[in-house]
């Protein structure tokens, strides 16, 4: 019977491995950093993750977590028991909660250069987007939808400075007495 092949061989340190960084990738593995700050806090290590996860009133499984109904030959419909689960930590379910309920501003802004881009087609062509297509500041050869889209991008993403580049491209309105 043939023998296994480096079952005899005499086991050598390997001085190739960085024995530092597998111990940090194996506790990296092992230990995952929770991102959201609420659970990190409540969390305990020595508890499983489905006894933390019940405890803070979430959902391990949410397939359990839901009463489905069953449907049975006789078409009588009845639904399964969800566990009940008693939760000791309800504070964290309250700061989710309210984490999820705050508005969320929008972070979306324009380069300066695409801003100046865009006042500068609309102080000389106001909503002509063909002669914007047209125009020597037109680098990019950006086409007339292109440019109408970069307007709209802007008016969207600061809409008080659009509002107030507006006004002040109107004319003065004369002085009545």
């Amino acid at each position: 019977m043939p023998k296994a092949k480096k079952s005899g061989k005499r086991k050598r340190f390997d001085y190739n491995q960085d024995r530092k960084k597998m111990k940090k990738k194996f506790i990296k593995k092992y230990n995952p950093r929770i991102e959201n700050p609420q659970i990190r806090n409540a969390w305990d290590d020595k508890k499983s993750m489905a006894r933390n996860l019940q405890e803070m009133g979430l959902a391990f499984d949410p397939n359990r977590s839901l009463p489905i109904k069953k449907q049975s030959l006789l078409g009588e419909d009845r639904a399964t028991k969800a566990p009940t689960n008693i939760v000791t930590k309800p504070y964290v379910l309250n700061q989710l909660e309210e984490e999820a309920s705050r508005p969320e501003k929008d972070s979306k802004t324009l380069s300066s250069d695409l801003i100046e881009y865009v006042q500068h087609m609309i102080r000389e062509h106001s909503d002509n987007y063909k002669a914007m297509a047209r125009d020597e500041k037109n680098y990019y050869q950006d086409t007339p939808k292109q440019i109408k889209r970069k307007i709209n991008e802007y008016k969207r993403c600061h809409p008080e400075h659009y509002d107030t580049f507006m006004k002040s491209l109107a004319p003065p309105e004369p002085m009545v007495q």
